[in-house]
């Protein structure tokens, strides 16, 4: 087993998902609508890399001889990397098509439901989970977890790891869960505003 190899491999991938997740962060913080377009693009760019390194992992590991650790590692951050291909990256194109509208008016200001759009929790939350889910198979990368299987027992030193790793991802899963769900709930009225600004206006004309 080359632990170099697979640490390089699940590093990266961590490195990536991170560095995603934190600009998906700020997707719907940007100033103007062609910034959103840019971070957009590069946020798309970001997930490309992260599924091509996913489809690495097993290649490379194939070619380099012994039992690697590498694939088993990059399983843990599958499943939200997988809702990130589906519905995140589908949303994501939503916002990025919206901020293309405003090609024109480059300094145009960032309309409240596109800004709504991109703080959405499918867009930020699975990628930031994916990359703290990759950084924990650091230590399976690294050897310094025995993985069970192969002739080897399941040990107390995995078993105690696992559950220690099970318990921060859910943690961590809840944390950032909510505190997407909170950021898009305060930029959701901001959409319904000008909708009842004018619903008011047509009433007074009304009367």
């Amino acid at each position: 087993m080359d632990t170099a190899v697979d640490v390089t491999l699940i590093g990266t991938l961590a490195a990536v998902w991170l560095a995603a997740g934190l600009l998906a962060d700020g997707l719907s913080t940007a100033g103007t609508a062609l910034h959103m377009r840019r971070r957009a693009r590069l946020l798309t760019g970001l997930i490309a890399a992260g599924a091509a390194i996913f489809v690495a992992v097993p290649m490379v590991t194939a070619l380099t001889p012994g039992v690697s650790s590498a694939p088993t590692a990059a399983l843990l951050p599958a499943v939200p990397a997988l809702i990130v291909l589906t519905a995140g990256l589908r949303r994501l194109s939503w916002v990025r098509r919206g901020a293309g509208a405003f090609a024109t008016a480059p300094l145009a200001p960032v309309p409240p439901a596109l800004r709504a759009a991109a703080a959405h929790p499918l867009i930020a939350a699975p990628l930031q989970v994916a990359g703290l889910a990759a950084v924990v198979g650091l230590p399976l990368a690294a050897g310094l977890v025995q993985l069970p299987g192969d002739g080897v027992p399941a040990t107390t030193g995995f078993t105690g790891f696992a559950g220690i790793a099970i318990t921060l991802v859910a943690l961590a899963v809840v944390a950032i869960g909510v505190r997407a769900i909170l950021r898009h709930s305060r930029l959701a009225p901001l959409v319904l505003a000008p909708i009842d600004r004018a619903r008011e206006r047509v009433r007074a004309t009304a009367r």
